[in-house]
């Protein structure tokens, strides 16, 4: 039975809800009086049922497709203006006990090296990070309870933040590990977590279970709940994911939009993130051999229809995917990315030599930070840095509701102003400086309250001197 309120993964991803939602929008993919209907309730901007966002990506009018995409551009200007957040990635370790047959660090695979770094290794990796440029990282680590037990997590999140070097400082670790208890969500939330992050891969049970053949992350229900012992753990920050190519990407949206719901039912807060990345070829992951693959038509549709029917979550894509189709989904309602990334356990302070090389998956786009940021400013976009939300306490329940009454603008964006421009002070290359001090000029223009444009000014000049005394 379908229960969005209930706390049993097979109720709030209730399967037979799934494919009678998945019927329902087949049968009306071309209802044109519907999608009409539908339409209508998402110009409004508050969202849509994970049904009636079924309906919008089965659509196969030509004309309404068209409106789809443009109302997911104008939501997306609405809510986060033309800001994009960069982060990096930083793996820890790729020890993992786990079975997943589509990831290169299972547990069978003999032939990857297998890495894990000290703290020492972790403090060289993050000022190389800093030295980029970066403030906000997500750390990632296989599951593994001798290598990887909590504590060397929690040490190591203590290392990043207690770096300060030059100018350079991580103000915001977000987290990306295995599903966990109440107990240890509450230690990651007391070590300041941002964002903790985990992906379902897939939502289907009988394929979840086949794809994750042994270790303990066979267990979906276990899985499937962790955002809710996240949650009562105190982390009212969460972002959710799928891996597209696994299942047939009409369930897995329908489901991941229902779990959408559930949070926002149980918890009065939706996902923080809903990251989307599709599998990639790795060590010893042959994408092709996966009968679920998708195109960049149907993935771009994919990011708009979730902007329209979640527009206050953040959409995360990754270097996985290609420069050309990153531009293409910033447009319909990607709002961070990252850039310089690497996926291998180490890479940042020094390349990895080949044969020593982890990486989880092949980066497609493999520019550095500063041509990331400067292709950014070149299509239009504000690069933030921003932190300010976690200083200030606008996290969870306190976030959202400044995002769905579409005021993160007086927050976000003369902070995003600010931070770029410290990263243009201490770390772009002149060209990216001379390209971002013109947009930085344009975007406190357009700051409508007199009083935070002002402080915004200020603020900058104090950068341009040297200073560091404001808050980010």
């Amino acid at each position: 039975m379908y229960n969005p309120k209930s706390l049993n993964a097979e109720e709030f991803i209730s399967n037979e809800e799934v494919l009678s939602t998945l019927k329902y929008a087949e049968e009306n993919k071309d209802n044109r009086e519907l999608i009409d209907e539908i339409l209508n309730k998402a110009r409004e901007e508050k969202g849509l049922t994970h049904r009636e966002a079924a309906v919008l990506l089965d659509c196969t009018l030509e004309d309404k497709n068209k409106e789809i995409i443009q109302l997911a551009e104008k939501i997306k200007r609405d809510y986060y203006g033309n800001r994009i957040v960069l982060f990096a990635p930083l793996y820890l370790s790729n020890y993992c006990v786990n079975g997943c047959v589509y990831c290169p660090y299972h547990a069978k695979n003999k032939h990857i090296p297998r890495r894990k770094l000290t703290q020492e290794e972790i403090k060289n990796e993050v000022i190389a990070l800093q030295d980029m440029g970066h403030k906000r990282l997500a750390i990632e680590a296989g599951e593994d309870p001798v290598n990887n037990p909590i504590e060397y997590i929690l040490e190591s999140i203590k290392t990043i933040y207690s770096i300060k070097h030059k100018n350079g400082a991580i103000r915001r670790v977000n987290v990306n590990i295995a599903a966990t208890t109440v107990e240890n969500y509450k230690k990651l939330h007391e070590a300041g977590i941002g964002t903790y992050i985990l992906f379902q891969e897939t939502y289907n049970k009988e394929s979840y279970e086949k794809l994750h053949p042994t270790g303990p992350k066979h267990n979906y229900k276990y899985h499937t709940e962790a955002m809710d012992r996240a949650m009562q753990g105190g982390i009212d920050d969460v972002g959710l994911g799928v891996l597209y190519g696994l299942e047939s990407y009409r369930y897995e949206f329908t489901a991941l939009l229902m779990h959408a719901e559930h949070l926002e039912a149980v918890y009065g807060v939706g996902p923080h993130t809903i990251s989307l990345p599709r599998i990639k070829k790795a060590d010893d992951i042959n994408p092709e051999e996966f009968d679920n693959g998708i195109d960049d038509d149907t993935f771009a549709k994919i990011a708009a229809c979730i902007r329209i029917a979640v527009p206050y979550t953040g959409m995360i894509i990754s270097t996985r995917e290609t420069e050309k189709c990153r531009e293409r989904l910033l447009h319909l309602g990607i709002s961070q990315i990252s850039g310089g990334s690497k996926t291998s356990v180490g890479g940042y302070f020094q390349p990895m030599p080949e044969k020593e090389d982890s990486a989880q998956f092949d980066v497609s786009d493999r520019r550095s930070l500063d041509e990331v940021i400067r292709w950014l400013m070149e299509l239009g976009y504000l690069p933030s840095f921003c932190t300010a939300c976690y200083g200030s306490g606008r996290t969870g329940d306190r976030f959202m509701d400044i995002c769905k009454h579409q005021q993160i603008h007086n927050f976000c964006h003369p902070n995003a102003i600010m931070t770029l421009k410290e990263y243009l002070e201490d770390y772009a290359s002149p060209e990216t400086r001379a390209i971002g001090e013109k947009l930085i000029a344009k975007e406190v223009e357009t700051l409508q309250n007199p009083d935070i444009k002002s402080t915004v000014e200020k603020d900058l000049v104090k950068i341009s001197g040297g200073e560091r005394n404001f808050k980010f």
